[in-house]
């Protein structure tokens, strides 16, 4: 790569702090001079035990300006790769994207455009999302007509990247499915040096966002025919319809900064996660960088980050009856806790830094 190449950075929005963002908050270590240009940014949700964007110059589209944005953030998509289109980065030598639902790919830029893709969007392709957007009759109809043509649009942005890079094998399938694209997978950063030493496990684990993609449902149910210990960390849309159905042992925890969160791994006996065709899965690595098994669903990017039988264990269907076999055949097993660490470090911050730096010298 040239001295003083100057970057810029594309994130779909900026409404949540979640894997997307974890992986924006390291590329903006690894180049802190970049903006980040966005179609959206809610202030109010940054700064607080996780990514600090307010030391960074954060260029914002048009829909900044729409008052509570984020109650249609969803119906806005469809103009959201014109927004992304009208960004000027004639200024810059290379562009790197961040983009799995908003159209951050398709920004104007002739020169090296590296795009780092979580996933197609989830919506245009069958894949479990956060609502049940065809449960009524007129949402089904008005969203098909959208989703038929926002394929088509998203099929052509996709072409403009230089190079894409994926965030598992997973995604690499999707992106040479609907894009008829190659890609270069690099995982997301784990920060598996700030995990704190595994403890006695007190309680089974899930730390996710309470959306009807993440199944949590189905922990929720089992651990209360089990009668276990469950501990949940995050919020969502799902939040009060999964307290309702709780049982007396499952403590919901909300949102907890990351530094308190390593402790909250260290005392899990096993971190569940039952998420549907999920990109990658950053929790399960996280959980395994404390030390932790992972019980997990045997879909999607988690596969290839979970051993069978060696840093945990996989339940093939999404049900309550698959999860309550599961969790009784792991009660029955032992787990070499330096395994589950060394499987972990494949997975670190240093790993995704020297994976984006040798793609950046490749094509810059």
């Amino acid at each position: 790569m040239k001295k003083n190449i100057k970057i810029a950075l594309v994130h779909d929005f900026l409404t949540e702090y979640g894997g997307a963002e974890r992986v924006l908050e390291t590329l903006v270590e690894m180049y802190p001079s970049a903006k980040v240009y966005t179609s959206y940014f809610d202030k109010s949700k940054f700064g607080k035990g996780g990514i600090y964007l307010t030391e960074t110059e954060i260029v914002e589209s048009f829909f900044q300006k729409i008052p509570m944005f984020p109650k249609i953030l969803s119906p806005m998509r469809i103009f959201a790769p014109m927004v992304f289109m009208k960004f000027d980065l004639s200024g810059y030598d290379l562009v790197i994207s961040s983009t799995n639902t908003y159209f951050a790919k398709a920004v104007n830029f002739t020169g090296v455009h590296i795009c780092y893709c979580h996933t197609p969007p989830r919506y245009l392709y069958g894949y479990p999302t956060a609502r049940n957007w065809k449960k009524s009759f007129a949402g089904r109809i008005v969203g098909e007509f959208m989703n038929f043509w926002l394929r088509q649009v998203d099929f052509k942005v996709s072409q403009k990247p230089t190079v894409m890079i994926a965030n598992s094998k997973e995604v690499q399938k999707r992106i040479q499915k609907f894009y008829r694209r190659d890609s270069i997978v690099v995982y997301p950063p784990i920060d598996i040096k700030k995990a704190i030493l595994p403890q006695k496990g007190e309680y089974y684990l899930i730390v996710s966002r309470l959306a009807r993609a993440k199944r949590v449902d189905l922990v929720v149910l089992a651990a209360k025919k089990l009668n276990i210990n469950l501990v949940i960390v995050g919020s969502g849309i799902e939040m009060e319809s999964l307290k309702q159905i709780a049982g007396n042992k499952t403590k919901f925890l909300g949102f907890v900064p990351d530094d308190e969160l390593w402790s909250v791994y260290a005392k899990a006996k096993a971190f569940i996660f039952s998420a549907e065709e999920e990109d990658f899965g950053m929790t399960a690595v996280e959980a395994m960088a404390a030390g932790k098994p992972v019980i997990a669903l045997r879909q999607g990017g988690v596969k290839e980050s979970v051993i069978d039988g060696e840093t945990g264990i996989f339940f093939d269907e999404a049900s309550v009856e698959s999860l309550i076999s599961a969790i009784k055949k792991f009660e029955k097993m032992k787990f070499d806790t330096h395994k589950i660490l060394e499987r972990s470090k494949e997975f670190s911050k240093e790993e995704f830094e020297k994976g984006i730096k040798a793609v950046i010298k490749k094509y810059a």
